[in-house]
């Protein structure tokens, strides 16, 4: 994708910086950010019982490889509780107060093992500037490139790996678990020293120690390594293939560019179609244009908020990205491939083009 033209006439200037106004105003009207505690406590309490369930079951089935279903079981109920950890750092769940830190620094830290920290500081700035060279950390390389200038740097192993990486993309994936847990400890082993740094490493240790210790106790080494290697991998999997969707291949805002709100947010973001089942198996990040719009509104309140949100951008002639989940993940992929090519080819010299290749 290329960068977005993001200069405007300078008569426009202030027309563009106003129009998020009414709509911020129809959604209040609305209610639309009205806090539903209790869709969220349900949500917790189910996904607390299956977990409690995943657990009994695993001591009941004892020591077979058919332990590794509930492996994968156990990595959507983590990616389900990383999702309400999301919304959570947003105050989607609890009035605005420490509720809604407590809560997701709880599930971050001491359920899923993620710095709650670490995501809240990258995130917050990702949905700041979403999209922006050189301000958005989600689009910084790291093993993919997102722009065609990262990907031109990129040479020998990792060049071949580059010129594919579209297609490499969801297999990598695989390894998106392990590289969440690695990074945000690393992270947070070189943050300085605090009270708030020490309870975070305290509690993920706590966490890991908790789970590792249970798993290798009820199983022998074999299906236990297999477990967690499982784990890991449907986890890394479903969190990349839920937040893929929502921002690759779209609208890439240049570092120099001054964008109103409104415009940056909707042209950078994508939803995906599917409806209640879409937003409960996704998080509500299948509302990812509102979401952006509205980072406080609560899961349940997106599906209305979409409509207000698509009349207003039919209104002022600003494109409204929506597509099929499969449709948007191809879309991904050929965006990544085109990126890739970038990357230089070992082989590509004159003189091997004179010669015509060997």
């Amino acid at each position: 994708m290329e960068p977005v033209d993001t200069h405007r006439p300078a008569g426009t200037r202030a027309t563009t910086a106003s129009m998020f106004t009414p709509l911020s105003q129809q959604v209040r009207e609305a209610k639309l950010l009205a806090r539903n505690k209790g869709f969220y406590l349900g949500l917790l309490g189910v996904l607390t019982g299956a977990t409690i369930a995943l657990v009994v079951g695993s001591f009941l089935l004892g020591p077979s490889w058919y332990q590794l279903l509930l492996a994968a079981a156990l990595g959507v109920l983590l990616t389900q509780f990383a999702f309400v950890s999301h919304e959570a750092s947003h105050h989607q769940v609890f009035q605005p107060g420490k509720a809604n830190d407590r809560l997701g620094r709880v599930l971050a830290n001491g359920v899923v093992g993620v710095s709650h920290s670490w995501w809240v500081s990258k995130h917050n700035r990702h949905h700041a500037n979403p999209n922006q060279l050189g301000r958005d950390p989600d689009i910084d390389f790291d093993t993919i490139s997102f722009t065609e200038a990262d990907a031109a740097g990129k040479s020998g192993f990792m060049g071949a790996l580059t010129r594919r990486q579209g297609w490499l993309f969801f297999p990598l994936l695989l390894l998106e678990g392990l590289n969440l847990h690695v990074v945000s400890v690393r992270t947070l082993i070189a943050s300085p020293r605090s009270r708030a740094r020490t309870w975070e490493l305290v509690t993920i240790a706590a966490r890991l120690g908790l789970y590792l210790g249970l798993i290798f106790w009820l199983l022998p080494v074999g299906i236990a390594a297999a477990f967690v290697g499982v784990q890991l991998a449907v986890f890394g999997v479903y969190m990349g293939a839920s937040f893929a969707p929502n921002h690759k291949g779209m609208a890439i805002i240049p570092a120099d560019s001054k964008l109103d709100f409104l415009s940056k947010q909707v042209l950078t973001s994508r939803n995906v179609r599917g409806g209640w089942f879409m937003t409960q198996l996704m998080g509500g990040l299948n509302y990812q244009v509102e979401h952006h719009l509205f980072p406080n509104m609560p899961r349940p309140q997106l599906a209305k908020a979409q409509v207000l949100v698509r009349a207003h951008c039919a209104k002022h002639e600003l494109p409204y990205t929506e597509l099929g989940l499969f449709r948007s993940y191809g879309v991904v992929i050929r965006y990544l491939n085109q990126v890739g090519l970038s990357a230089r080819d070992p082989f590509d010299c004159p003189t091997h083009r004179k010669l015509g290749g060997w």
